[in-house]
């Protein structure tokens, strides 16, 4: 918070709040020709679902994501952290567990000391160290601005999979962690982020996602995503979509981080949280009264946020519970699936 040096100034974005917007990567996708099929490919892009994952054998699946963006913070070591933390999560929301790591390294060479480029590496190494995995490689660019991620490896067993596609009818989504992140990070360029919300912010966006590994283990779990740039609805439509169902979400229900419901009250919010909007409102249906804020709250893009976790009433609980010990202490059931045409119902409970 106090550096003279800010990583922020030199971004137009920050975090995954710097992605494409869902119908930007849409048209673009829509363009490329139809893959041919592949007999080992599991996943591939047919569901935008978090990772591809490709069979090696009757035991093992080898789980491949990549993701990279700007500084969400001015701290050079916690935006590694932040970063390496945010990829790491597209494996755990398949169920498999991280085996080791490349380095995407992009950094204006002359614009910034090459000590401050040193912490940003040296923080992603203590994510990944904490993950019990390695950087093992990478590459690195001149570019015009810093980026910095990882191209993130793991392994999962082809029965414990878990998709974005698996929902059934009748599921309850459980979300792990508060919305808010975009919040804080537009709060934080404007100087308006408090001592305590930038410790929520850096806490909550270094907490890996590990919880995913253990989830094909809980009889009931049908699907998982995590929640990033798309925001809540848009990983949730995702999700929607993979299922053939309806995600009715109670607005009022996801958990949000300390101090966001004041700051988006106040008008802080992302360029991302509309572009979200823009890309796929006409897919959700608005309660009447539905106040802007808490729109854009759902909408916001959240940089290494929590899982979305399709579970069967029975298991919920069970879910919550495992949430919670693992230091997810705001896992919240927030909505359900339920049959009907594939778009979100929001709908207080």
């Amino acid at each position: 918070m106090s550096e003279t040096f800010r990583l922020t100034s030199l971004a137009h974005g920050g975090g995954c709040g710097c992605k494409l917007a869902p119908a930007v990567l849409g048209d673009i996708m829509a363009a490329l020709p139809a893959a041919t099929p592949f007999a080992a490919l599991m996943v591939g892009t047919e569901t935008s679902d978090d990772a591809a994952v490709w069979r090696l054998n009757d035991d093992q699946a080898l789980v491949a994501t990549t993701d990279f963006f700007t500084p969400v913070v001015d701290d050079p070591f916690e935006f590694g952290r932040i970063a390496a933390a945010n990829a790491l999560s597209d494996v755990y929301a398949m169920g498999a567990a991280p085996i080791f790591a490349l380095a995407i390294v992009g950094m204006p060479v002359g614009k910034m000391p090459v000590e401050t480029i040193q912490q940003i590496l040296a923080g992603g190494a203590a994510v990944c160290a904490a993950a019990g995995i390695p950087i093992a490689g990478g590459h690195s660019i001149d570019s015009a601005e810093p980026i910095y991620g990882l191209v993130a490896l793991g392994l999962v067993h082809p029965r414990r999979l878990l998709k974005n596609s698996g929902g059934q009818a009748g599921d309850v989504l459980i979300l792990t962690k508060p919305l808010g992140v975009g919040v804080y990070s537009a709060a934080l360029k404007q100087d308006r982020l408090s001592e305590a919300g930038y410790r929520a912010l850096i806490a909550s966006t270094t907490q890996l996602n590990t919880i995913g590994r253990d989830l094909p283990g809980i009889v009931g779990v049908h699907a998982v995503t995590d929640v990033t740039g798309f925001g809540l609805l848009g990983h949730a439509l995702e999700m929607a979509r993979g299922a053939g169902l309806t995600v009715a979400i109670d607005p009022n229900a996801p958990p949000l981080h300390p101090g966001v419901e004041a700051l988006a009250k106040g008008g802080v919010r992302t360029g991302a949280s509309g572009r979200n909007w823009a890309s796929y409102g006409a897919a959700v249906r608005v309660p009447e009264g539905l106040e802007d804020w808490r729109r854009d709250i759902l909408c916001d893009p959240q940089t290494s946020g929590g899982l979305l976790i399709a579970v069967s009433p029975d298991a919920a609980d069970r879910v919550l519970e495992l949430s919670r010990a693992r230091g997810f202490v705001h896992a919240k059931a927030v909505g359900r699936l339920v049959e009907g045409p594939v778009e979100i119902r929001m709908e207080s409970e």
